[in-house]
């Protein structure tokens, strides 16, 4: 099941990275392309970006007034376009920049009659890669994991001959495999030098646009000498190997550096290290395993599917069907992929992980509007709660450029979360007109952090951290709302991402005419969210009284959710602005999915009015999604308890936008008329890692102090366990099912503290229980 096999190298033309198997330790990272002569392995570090032009943001928050009036005189276009302009006209122009890919590693083996049995696999359990093949009666390998323990690229080439020739060498890398459209890349990394020598050493540097020098250094280190002493020649950096059974590689990464001392520090680190691969990997596969086998999912995947390739898997689905078997490996890819992009005190999981290949990313960013919210869904229920801090580490290293977003765009107290960013600067980057009115971002982002106290327990993280992160969007808010004739906030200009009004609607799910309006749904329901939030946990805190009053008279000010005649809820609470169905955002899903206001107990109206809503996307046809919204629209059937259907989305998923190594692409390349139409599809993986959310929040659905089992069952799993939950409230849950034979079994774990719960099995009354701290207890139908 956690074992990814592939029976081909990658193969996409001018883009074979894409197509590669991951390793990473959260900030290093190194992609294998599979190949038997020239063997790429595209090297990464998190920290390496470049084409980032970050400029004093010019005050234009004086245009604010002109853009509401604009908006209430019904002048939308012009509206639309004031902020934006005055920017340019300010001369303001900075660059969101994209990853900057560190090096290729090359390998280069002679072939004699032609390769047979090949295959390469990922280990997803250990983040080993092997490649393997058979040439003149000769069996070959290369095992690969980006270490954890020892933050570095470990690999060990190996022949079953006697002898053993093969070149290495790190270089640039290759313009050969840039695929953006328009093969544009922004800024080219110069000043390359590769150098190797006799005793086994490869040194290799670049500059980037800031100045600074990255690069790498590798060690060859024969180990398998049986006939005759290892030897070495090298060539224009180039590094010949021979005479020897096997050899290992070890490779240590360097940014921001000089390169001359840069290579000293790491040769002398490497000179220092373990020689062992077994060693090494055992060292690495300890933590890893840590943090990937807490949580374990048996489906009911047969073991027969389960030992086909990558590829066979995906021409099955393509017949109507994921089979188990593949939707267990997607569930495992994507908890994979999250730890091995995310650890405490690296950067957050962008869209394109930790393994760009581009030197123009597309969308290589951090999108807060959707994206790096649904990266981030499956680390808390999945137990990876420290997967989650980057992201916190990240936006509060970046709180005074948000406050002066906050200012100098809308003359607001708080913090303004622009919805893309990228290292160093939190300030706005992107100036388009929907983007700069988008003002949920921080909001959003809020979720991640209150939810963090509430599977933890946390109460110093709560203090310290998200009631101030929170506090300083409720301070925006404060400022930003006006209020109507009604007495209730008024938020103009808005925006619902990425849509567009149904009376602006162009006939294209990508395309729109405008998207500036006023009183976008998710607006409200994001504030509403943020000083809930607040309330609750400044009681938790001791908050000032005259604190928490505020709080809750803003929440007063907040309009009640309006429903069409449709029945289904509107996305924007004004009546000039029609819904318009076909689009790929569900934003006003948001008190359904992913908030947790509204429920079938909560407001069963409501409840309903949001079911319609999210059926309505799917009336209008499938050609307007993207592989992420069919993995967003996977989670709000979970919430809306409709198993069968959450497993027909991923099946669509399955069959448009998974790629032969398991990762998603924003829409299908191929033209199958699922998703929207693009003459390029993105590799992003916010759809690998919200498949895997949505099977967990299939499985348990939990608020503090209450918790359903099994709420979106679909018929095909009918038998199934999954170990180590995490449920909000820190409780771990184990559930074990088999339908047939009405078997439904749960045990529960409270981490900290005592607790009582209200605890829900599908068609069963709900029932009350005690959690001694420490002490399971399981329970059946």
């Amino acid at each position: 099941m956690n074992t990814l096999l592939l029976k081909y190298p990658a193969s996409w033309w001018k883009g074979q990275w894409r197509e590669a198997l991951p390793s990473g330790n959260g900030t290093i990272a190194a992609a294998v392309y599979g190949a038997v002569q020239d063997e790429t392995i595209l090297l990464t570090h998190e920290k390496l970006w470049h084409g980032v032009v970050t400029e004093q943001l010019p005050d234009i928050s004086d245009r604010l007034d002109k853009v509401r009036n604009l908006l209430d005189e019904k002048a939308f276009f012009e509206a639309d376009r004031v902020m934006a302009d005055a920017l340019k006209e300010s001369g303001y122009a900075p660059q969101i920049g994209t990853p900057l890919p560190l090096a290729d590693l090359k390998v280069r083996t002679p072939v004699n009659s032609g390769f047979q049995n090949y295959r390469r696999d990922l280990n997803m359990e250990t983040g080993e890669v092997s490649v393997s093949w058979k040439d003149a009666g000769t069996d070959y390998s290369r095992r690969l994991f980006v270490s954890r323990t020892d933050n570095m690229v470990v690999m060990e080439i190996c022949s079953s001959a006697s002898v053993m020739d093969f070149q290495i060498t790190l270089e640039r890398h290759t313009f050969r495999d840039i695929s953006s459209p328009n093969d544009t890349f922004r800024h080219v990394p110069l000043n390359i030098t590769t150098e190797a020598d006799a005793a086994g050493w490869i040194r290799y540097a670049g500059r980037n646009d800031d100045g600074t020098d990255f690069g790498a250094v590798a060690r060859v280190i024969p180990t398998s000498q049986e006939n005759s002493p290892a030897g070495f020649k090298a060539v224009e950096g180039r590094l010949h190997v021979n005479s020897s059974r096997s050899a290992l590689v070890l490779v240590k990464l360097f940014v921001r550096g000089e390169r001359e001392a840069a290579w000293a520090s790491l040769k002398q680190e490497l000179h220092e290290q373990d020689v062992d691969y077994e060693t090494l990997l055992a060292r690495h596969t300890e933590e890893h395993r840590t943090l990937f086998d807490r949580l374990t999912l048996d489906l009911g995947g047969s073991e027969a599917d389960h030992q086909l390739s990558n590829e066979e898997l995906l021409l099955d689905a393509y017949q109507g069907t994921a089979s188990t078997a593949l939707v267990e490996k997607m569930w495992a890819f994507g908890r994979y992929l999250l730890i091995s992009s995310s650890r405490p005190g690296s950067l957050p999981c962008p869209l394109m992980g930790k393994w760009c290949g581009e030197y123009h990313g597309f969308w290589a960013f951090h999108m807060a509007n959707e994206n790096l919210q649904m990266i981030y869904w499956q680390a808390l229920s999945g137990n990876l709660t420290e997967t989650a801090l980057p992201v916190f580490d990240y936006f509060d290293k970046k709180l005074g450029d948000f406050r002066e977003n906050a200012r100098k765009l809308f003359g607001c107290r708080g913090i303004y979360v622009p919805c893309v960013t990228t290292p160093p600067s939190g300030l706005l980057k992107d100036i388009q007109p929907h983007t700069i009115h988008w003002t949920g971002a921080a909001a959003w982002v809020g979720q991640l952090y209150f939810d963090y106290f509430r599977y933890t327990g946390d109460l110093d993280f709560l203090r310290e951290r998200a009631m101030p992160f929170l506090r300083e969007t409720a301070s925006f808010y404060d400022d930003f709302f006006t209020l109507d004739e009604e007495g209730f906030f008024k938020s103009s200009p808005s925006n619902s991402p990425e849509n567009t009004p149904g009376n602006f609607y162009e006939g294209s799910g990508m395309g729109s005419r405008m998207e500036t309006t006023i009183n976008a749904t998710m607006d409200f329901a994001l504030a509403k969210e943020v000083l809930t939030h607040l309330v609750e946990g400044g009681k938790l805190i001791g908050s000032d009284q005259d604190e928490l009053k505020k709080w809750e008279e803003m929440i007063q000010k907040i309009p009640p959710y309006q429903v069409n005649d449709d029945g289904a809820v509107m996305e924007w609470m004004h009546p000039y602005f029609p819904d318009n169905y076909h689009h790929r955002h569900q934003s006003h899903i948001y008190p359904l999915f992913p908030g947790l206001e509204v429920n079938s107990r909560s407001d069963l109206r409501l409840f309903e009015a949001f079911k319609t809503a999210i059926q309505k996307r799917l009336e209008i046809g499938i050609s307007e999604q993207t592989g992420w919204s069919l993995a967003h629209m996977t989670n709000v059937y979970a919430r809306l308890k409709e198993g069968d259907q959450a497993l027909e989305c991923l099946n669509l998923l399955a069959r448009s936008c998974v790629m032969n190594n398991l990762y998603t692409t924003h829409n299908d390349w191929r033209s199958m008329g699922i998703g929207v139409e693009m003459e390029w599809a993105p590799y992003q993986i916010d759809a690998n890692m919200g498949w895997t959310a949505a099977i967990q929040e299939m499985l348990l659905f939990s608020l503090p102090g209450r918790m359903e089992i099994l709420p979106a069952l679909p018929k095909a799993w009918s038998k199934g366990s999954i170990k180590g939950l995490l449920a909000r409230g820190g409780i771990e849950v184990s559930i074990r099912w088999d339908i047939d034979e009405d078997l439904i079994e749960a045990e529960l774990l409270s981490l900290g503290k005592d607790q009582e719960i209200e605890l829900g099995f599908p068609e069963s009354p709900s029932r009350f229980l005690h959690l001694e701290n420490g002490v399971k207890q399981v329970l059946r139908r």
